[in-house]
C-alpha cells in the first residue's frame, strides 16, 4: 500500500500495525469504529458491505481486529453479515478479542457462527427486558450473556471497562455507530472509500436522532490501494482546540 499521509515508504500488510497501534497506556475505553463505503456513500451493497471490498480493506479489517481487545457489533449488522466467532488470535495474546453483540431484543439464533463457531464465548449485551427464553437459550449456545440496566453507550463501555476490554473496535452498524457518535464516545473512525458509484437505496455509516452537533476529525492518515482510500481520522476534542 501506497503511504500517503504522513509521507513514507509504502507498506506490506505485515507493516500495518505501525499506522493503527492504539495510543499507549490508556486508563479508559478507546472506541475505534472501521467501516467501508462507496464514494457516493453506500455503506453496502445488496445489503451487505462485502460487496464494497478489497484486498486492502480486508487486510487492514484483520489488523484492526488483531489489534483490539473486543470488536463490538450490532445484532442487525451481525446477522446481516453472516458474523462467525473470534478465532485469530489478537497481537501480543494467545486468545482472540471476543465479539460482544449488543441486542435489546436478544434475537440471534443460538445456530449462529458467532456461537458455534468461535475460539472464545461471545458476549451478548442485553437487558432483563429481552425474552427471558432467548437468553437462556444464548447461555446455552456458550454465549457469554449479560444483562445490562440499558443499552446506552456509557453502559456498555462501562461494561467493557469491567472486564478490561478497552481497545474497543466498532464495526456498526450504522444505528450503533449513530449512538456512540451522540454520545461522543467515538475517538477514531477508521473509513475505507471504495472506488465505486453504487448509488441505490443503502443507508449511511452513521444514523442517529436529530440535534447531535457534529464532531470535528482530525485526519491522522491516508493509504492507497489499487484506487481505494484507506482513512484514519482521530476526534478532535474540545481541549485540543482548533
Amino acid at each position: 500500500m501506497r503511504r500517503l499521509l504522513p509521507p513514507g515508504p509504502d507498506l506490506t500488510d505485515a507493516d500495518l500495525t505501525e499506522p493503527y497501534a492504539y495510543p499507549p497506556d490508556l486508563d479508559r475505553p478507546w472506541v475505534r469504529v472501521n467501516f467501508v463505503s462507496s464514494l457516493d456513500g453506500a455503506v453496502s451493497v445488496d445489503g451487505r458491505s462485502a460487496g464494497l471490498g478489497s484486498a486492502a480493506d480486508k487486510a487492514v479489517f484483520g489488523i484492526l481486529r488483531r489489534l483490539a481487545d473486543v470488536v463490538l457489533v450490532g445484532a442487525g449488522t451481525a446477522r446481516a453479515e453472516r458474523y462467525r466467532g473470534a478465532r485469530k488470535p489478537t497481537v501480543g495474546r494467545d486468545t482472540p478479542p471476543p465479539i460482544a453483540v449488543v441486542t435489546g431484543s436478544a434475537a440471534l439464533a443460538p445456530d449462529l457462527g458467532l456461537f458455534t463457531d468461535t475460539a472464545v464465548p461471545t458476549i451478548v449485551l442485553t437487558t432483563a427486558e429481552a425474552p427471558a427464553d432467548r437468553r437462556a437459550a444464548l447461555r446455552e449456545a456458550g454465549g457469554d450473556v449479560v444483562e445490562l440496566p440499558d443499552l446506552a453507550p456509557a453502559t456498555l463501555l462501562a461494561e467493557l471497562e469491567r472486564r478490561g476490554l478497552r481497545r474497543v473496535l466498532c464495526e456498526g452498524g450504522p444505528g450503533l455507530h449513530g449512538d456512540l457518535v451522540a454520545a461522543g464516545a467515538v475517538d477514531e473512525l477508521c473509513l475505507t472509500l471504495a472506488p465505486l458509484l453504487a448509488a441505490g437505496d443503502a443507508g449511511r455509516i452513521a444514523r442517529s436522532a436529530a440535534g447531535h452537533d457534529p464532531e470535528t476529525m482530525t485526519l491522522e492518515s491516508v493509504l492507497e490501494s489499487e484506487g481505494n482510500l484507506l482513512l484514519r481520522y482521530r476526534i478532535r476534542r474540545s481541549s485540543e482546540g482548533a
